[in-house]
């Protein structure tokens, strides 16, 4: 589709902010999350909730919501999502008690996952194969950008305005980012004819599997935990059998099946996603009570990793043109692992250059491996995919940041316990954040030989080369 430069200029405008939004508003909760403690007198746990809460209800919703702007009118859904997004993003800062604020950090995550299922596809589908590596790492550039300023200027906002400030300038902004398209992207639309009809058993059986394992996860060790986390895998398991013979399913099992690339690519990212995400919300935790720093110290300390990742991703999407993208991508898991073994031997007396720099190579890391990887998945699938490789990369990230936290809080709640965190607790605090973080290196080993994987021998798709829309075959 040959779409008019300025309205090129303008969609990836939109988009790029959509994702700098979604970040800023995690990262910048995390730092404001000893506030609400204190506030509200939050167990460990719960302050685990508020962070899981948003990207739970993002996950739960990509694939359908996906697969709903596949067969409907992929602007639309964008439209909508953003719209709603504002609005929840507003009404989170009036939130009475933290209930309720769990709840509409749910609804927020519901409608983030319309702008998300939608972003990548809207760019993918906008630019020509020699600039799209490009616009795509512009495009992540935003997502990191809002990691980079999230924790600065959250941690500025809340100590001098409440964390209350943070929901309202988040949810200022994203109600003009959403009027935009409204007024500049009328008279365009990226869609097909569709006469497939919807997948409303998968859809369901989806929604509940995951909701299971990612609140069950939660909860352990206890029973309800193991008994949500069952109900969930084996609903997953049914899942996967009826999208396997579905007519028009959400989840194309094929692609997973047959394509390699695509399959190990995703479970790449679902693992990156799992050890990196809760990394502020940790370091968080680490330097406002073991350190004793307050909000706008601590952001000052964790901006150091993510001035890189915002930096060197626009650098990581041109190598990825020109590159084959899964081998810059195992690079840059290869540099997470470094950083996150590390980070598992934090102290309470850690010089602060050590953990200066090795946030850098976890923002190094991060920043050469989300955009490869991006460039692989949508380069290994057929054009008529590309509504579902998005969609389905999408729910990897958002699982995976699900799991990240899930680990992240279960380990709080195992070290340090249920309650409200004390002084005596401290050292405690710190052993979960060591603990966690020896996880997600663990992890991220195998997430490193997962992205290395390439297509059979014989093959003629270019894994990691040109985007899909180029024509490339999807059969691997």
């Amino acid at each position: 589709m040959d779409v008019p430069r300025s309205k090129q200029s303008y969609t990836l405008a939109v988009t790029t902010v959509s994702g700098f939004l979604s970040t800023f508003m995690a990262s910048s909760v995390n730092i404001a999350l000893p506030q609400l403690e204190s506030e509200s007198n939050l167990s460990a746990v719960l302050l685990g909730w508020i962070a899981l809460s948003y990207v739970l209800g993002m996950g739960v919703l990509l694939m359908p919501m996906g697969r709903v702007a596949d067969l409907r009118v992929r602007k639309a859904v964008y439209m909508a999502g953003s719209v709603g997004f504002a609005f929840f993003t507003l009404a989170c800062a009036l939130a009475p008690n933290s209930t309720v604020l769990i709840a509409l950090r749910l609804f927020q995550g519901f409608f983030a996952a319309m702008v998300f299922c939608t972003t990548t596809v809207l760019v993918t589908l906008c630019y020509q194969p020699p600039t799209r590596g490009r616009a795509i790492g512009i495009q992540i550039a935003g997502v990191y950008l809002g990691s980079t300023l999230g924790p600065v200027l959250g941690g500025v906002i809340s100590h001098n305005a409440g964390w209350r400030m943070l929901f309202i300038v988040v949810g200022a902004v994203a109600l003009v980012n959403a009027i935009i398209p409204f007024v500049k992207l009328r008279s365009i639309e990226w869609c097909e004819a569709r006469t497939a009809r919807f997948d409303y058993p998968g859809s369901a059986m989806w929604i509940g599997a995951l909701s299971g394992i990612l609140i069950g996860f939660s909860y352990l060790p206890e029973v309800a935990g193991i008994v949500l986390i069952s109900g969930g895998v084996l609903l997953l398991g049914v899942f996967l059998w009826w999208e396997g013979q579905a007519g028009d399913p959400i989840l194309k099992v094929d692609l997973l099946r047959r394509n390699r690339v695509f399959a190990f690519s995703n479970l790449a990212a679902l693992i990156n996603y799992s050890a990196t995400f809760a990394m502020t919300f940790l370091m968080s935790l680490y330097l406002e009570y073991t350190r004793g720093l307050n909000e706008q110290t601590a952001g000052l300390i964790l901006v150091t990793g993510t001035v890189l990742q915002t930096a060197f991703s626009p650098v990581a999407g041109r190598v990825a043109d020109r590159f084959h993208a899964r081998t810059v991508a195992s690079m840059g898991m290869a540099l997470c692992v470094v950083g996150l073994f590390a980070l598992a031997f934090l102290s309470g007396t850690t010089p602060w250059w050590y953990i200066i720099l090795f946030l850098c190579f976890l923002g190094t890391g991060f920043a050469f491996f989300a955009s490869p990887i991006t460039h692989t998945i949508f380069g290994s699938v057929e054009p008529r995919h590309v509504g579902v490789a998005g969609a389905t990369l999408a729910t990897m990230r958002v699982t995976g940041q699900s799991m990240s936290q899930g680990i992240a809080t279960l380990v709080l709640a195992l070290e340090v316990g249920r309650h409200v965190i004390e002084p005596a607790d401290y050292p405690n605090l710190t052993s979960s954040v060591r603990v966690t973080f020896a996880i997600f290196a663990a992890l991220c080993v195998v997430g490193l030989m997962a992205a290395v994987v390439g297509p059979r021998r014989g093959k003629a798709q270019a894994a990691g080369g040109e985007p899909a829309v180029t024509g490339a075959s999807g059969g691997q």
